[in-house]
C-alpha cells in the first residue's frame, strides 16, 4: 500500500518595508532597485510617484502594484498578509523616506507580527534623522511627534502636554499651515525656544532656518513651500519648572497641598515637591511653614 505524500506546503513570503529617496534618486539604495524589482506585490503610498521613481532608476516593476495609502490601509492590510502568507514578498513603499513613520505601513506591520509573516526592513533615507542631525540642537535623546492636530484647540492641548518635554521633538508640517504651527508652538512653548525649519531636505532648494520659535515664526508669515520638518529643543530645567507651576512658592504650595488632598502625607508631599521643582527640600518646607496660619497644628516635620 503505497504512503500518501503530504501536500506541499507554500512557503512564507514576508513583509519589506522600503526606504525611498525623499527628493534625490541619486539616495536610493541598490538593495531598493533590486527589492523594486523582483517583488511579487508593490504596495505603494501613490502608485504614480512609484512608478515615476522606477522609471528614474531603471527598474522594471514585474509585480502587482496596488495603491496603499491612509484610507485604504485597514482593509487592504489583510490582502497584503495574505499574499505574504501565500509565499509572495510584499515591498511597502511611502512617498518618501521610510514606511509607517507617519504613512501608512503600521496596521499592515501589527497584522503581520499576528498572523506570524516575517517583517523586515530595508534601510535608507529619514526625514526625521536629517533633520535631526542637521538641527543643531541636542541629538543625544529625542521623540518624534508626527503631525499636530490642525483644529487650534486640540493643537493647544497637544502643545500643553508637551511643554515640560525634555527631549529633542521633531515635527512634520504642510508648508501652508507652518505659519500657524510656529506662532502656537511659540505661544505654548516660549518663544525663546530654539528650533530649526528643514525645508526641502536633499533637494536641490534645501533650506535650514536655525533661530529661536519667535523669529522662525515671523520668517514664515510670509509663507513657505516645500516639504517640512521642524525641529524643536527639549525643555530645560527652568521652562519645566515653568510649565508644571513649580517656578515659584505660590506653585510649590499649590502642589504639596494638591498632594495632600490625595492623601499624601505632608513630609511626603514636600521632598516631592522639592524633587520635581529642582530645589532644597528645606526650601519648601520653610514656605510650607511660612504659609501656616499661626496657631494652626504643625504637619510639617523638620526630620
Amino acid at each position: 500500500m503505497k504512503t500518501r505524500r503530504p501536500e506541499a506546503r507554500a512557503e512564507r513570503g514576508r513583509i519589506v518595508l522600503a526606504a525611498t529617496p525623499l527628493g534625490n534618486v541619486g539616495d536610493a539604495s541598490s538593495r531598493l532597485v533590486e527589492a523594486l524589482g523582483s517583488a511579487d506585490v508593490v504596495a505603494a503610498e501613490d502608485t504614480r510617484r512609484l512608478k515615476r521613481l522606477a522609471a528614474e532608476l531603471g527598474v522594471d516593476l514585474v509585480g502587482r502594484v496596488v495603491s496603499f495609502y491612509d484610507a485604504v490601509e485597514r482593509e487592504r492590510a489583510g490582502d497584503l498578509a495574505d499574499a505574504a502568507e501565500n509565499g509572495q514578498t510584499v515591498v511597502v513603499v511611502s512617498d518618501a523616506g521610510m514606511p509607517s513613520v507617519s504613512d501608512p505601513g503600521y496596521r499592515l506591520v501589527a497584522l503581520a507580527v499576528e498572523r506570524g509573516i516575517d517583517v523586515t526592513v530595508l534601510p535608507g533615507p529619514s526625514a526625521v534623522l536629517a533633520a535631526l542631525a542637521v538641527s543643531g540642537l541636542p541629538v543625544d535623546r529625542f521623540c518624534f511627534e508626527g503631525f499636530l492636530p490642525r483644529k487650534a484647540g486640540e493643537r493647544s492641548a497637544r502643545l500643553a502636554e508637551l511643554a515640560a518635554e525634555p527631549r529633542t521633538m521633531v515635527f512634520f508640517e504642510a508648508p501652508h499651515r507652518l505659519d500657524a504651527m510656529l506662532t502656537a508652538l511659540a505661544e505654548e512653548l516660549g518663544g525663546e525656544r530654539r528650533a530649526a525649519v528643514c525645508r526641502e531636505l536633499t533637494k536641490t532648494y534645501e533650506e535650514v532656518r536655525r533661530g529661536t520659535l519667535d523669529e522662525l515664526a515671523a520668517w514664515a508669515a510670509d509663507g513657505v513651500r516645500g516639504e517640512i520638518t521642524v525641529v524643536v529643543s527639549g525643555a530645560s530645567q527652568e521652562q519645566r519648572r515653568s510649565a508644571a507651576g513649580l517656578d515659584s512658592e505660590a506653585g510649590w504650595l499649590a502642589a504639596v497641598a494638591a498632594q495632600e488632598a490625595t492623601g499624601a502625607d505632608r513630609r511626603s508631599a514636600i521632598a516631592d515637591v522639592a524633587k520635581r521643582a529642582g530645589v532644597p527640600r528645606r526650601e519648601v518646607y520653610d514656605a510650607v511653614v511660612r504659609a501656616k496660619p499661626r496657631g494652626a497644628d504643625g504637619g510639617a516635620s523638620r526630620k
